[in-house]
């Protein structure tokens, strides 16, 4: 790749390669990044805990989130000691070509699989889902019936062209911090609703009581726990976005303190909608939580917040998507036209590249509606190698000697866990298929 092609990574997210005019500040990229973490995840996160328990899956969530601290910090340290300023660049730095082609198509299948989700999460909500053949309606069908209209395939294409279009539109992510402050507050309503009806349910004794460790039967094997580690990976994989937020920022240091700030508000709406969604739906919970919502609650009041909870998820995702879409678009151009001028200035291949994107995005969420075969899939590959792997291989390559022994041992102990946890869950999922 041309040099120029690395500071060409910073289209449309960076302009140039010295930071733009105009800083952002803490609270910001707190929003930013927040709503870079809570996407998709938090569906699937009650599931983990029905597989794992409470204890295990409270474990993992902070391992996780403690380990994803680590590695955005390795992340930044060797961006700011270098001259790139894309992920990509960094690898690149450290690896060469291939190290910035592994980062770039990680990035790709990871966002790409995100975006899907997203939109099947938003089609399950409008118009429902039949999983396991059990008949799940959505908002749009309760309220009007079936009818063409209410249809996923026409739901779905009606918030991809008039909803989505617009917001993928932006050239900058700072442009989105309105956007990002709406959707944070957006998980923040469903997380309350869901806990008020959880704890009132409680009260009133509908409730299950949660396993707080894993329970195996004759169907199912120790291997088997693993392939929710995968998920609580997806759920916390935001380093793509590091460096559009950070270096739109004055100091290193800065970015650091929002993420952290954001890896534990983030890791407690994870583990207070796991706990409060297993104990609302106990063992019948599905991988998309938000489908168990639409059973009768018995009351117009009950049946308000079910709709509610959806709805405002729902919308909290439409106010994601455009936030990883910033990402796979750059990092798709930089892949297929190294060479070619800023994609922010060039009108038809920005235009061309986002309906594109928009058309697969759709395509796939119409085809395949189930979202765990996803989670699982980009959890065991591409979500585990962008958060923990590369950061851990770039630490101990060392190109700039700055690594202390304490990194170097972190980083091959955290390549070492991704490598082991990613094989087992892949290769029980392979053994799951055939049995």
């Amino acid at each position: 790749m041309p040099s120029s092609a690395i500071t060409r990574a910073n289209a449309p997210l960076l302009g140039q390669n010295k930071p733009p005019a105009k800083h952002t500040s803490v609270s910001s990229a707190v929003f930013n990044v927040s709503t870079s973490i809570i996407g998709a995840g938090i569906m699937s996160i009650p599931a983990t805990l029905k597989v794992l328990g409470v204890i295990p899956a409270f474990m993992l969530i902070v391992i996780i989130a403690w380990l994803a601290d680590i590695s955005v910090e390795f992340l930044m340290r060797y961006t700011h000691a270098g001259k790139s300023t894309t992920y990509a660049g960094v690898m690149k730095e450290s690896f060469g070509r291939i190290g910035s082609v592994l980062v770039q198509l990680c990035v790709i299948t990871n966002n790409l699989g995100c975006l899907i989700i997203y939109l099947i999460i938003i089609g399950d909500v409008l118009s429902g889902n039949q999983p396991e053949g059990s008949v799940h309606l959505g908002v749009l069908q309760e309220w009007f019936g079936i009818h063409w209209w209410n249809s996923r395939a026409f739901s779905i294409l009606f918030i991809v062209a008039f909803v989505m279009l617009p917001l993928v539109s932006f050239r900058r992510v700072d442009a989105l911090r309105f956007s990002s402050a709406l959707a944070v507050f957006l998980a923040v309503l469903f997380v309350s609703i869901s806990s008020v009806m959880a704890i009132d349910a409680l009260i009133e004794g509908k409730t299950e009581t949660p396993r707080l460790l894993p329970y195996l039967d004759s169907n199912a094997s120790f291997f088997d726990l693993f392939t929710a580690v995968p998920v609580i990976v997806t759920a916390f994989t935001f380093h793509f976005n590091v460096h559009p937020i950070g270096l739109e920022m004055d100091k290193p240091s800065d970015m650091m303190k929002a993420v952290r700030i954001s890896l534990i508000l983030c890791g407690t709406i994870y583990f207070t909608v796991g706990i409060f969604g297993y104990l609302l739906f106990g063992e019948s919970i599905m991988p998309d939580i938000l489908v168990n919502f639409d059973q009768n609650s018995g009351s117009a009041l009950g049946s308000l917040l079910n709709d509610v909870v959806r709805l405002s998820y729902a919308l909290h995702l439409v106010l994601v998507f455009p936030l990883l879409n910033f990402s796979l678009r750059a990092n798709i151009d930089e892949f297929l036209f190294p060479s070619r001028p800023n994609l922010a200035k060039d009108n038809t291949r920005f235009m061309s590249l986002t309906l594109i994107l928009l058309a697969i995005c759709y395509l796939a969420a119409i085809a395949i509606p189930n979202i765990w075969y996803f989670f699982e899939f980009m959890g065991s590959t591409s979500a585990v190698s962008l958060a923990f792997v590369f950061p851990g291989a770039i630490a101990l390559r060392d190109v700039h000697g700055i690594s202390t022994s304490r990194d170097r041992i972190v980083s091959a102990v955290m390549i070492i866990l991704a490598a082991v946890t990613s094989v087992i869950a892949i290769s029980s999922n392979i053994y799951s298929f055939f049995t």
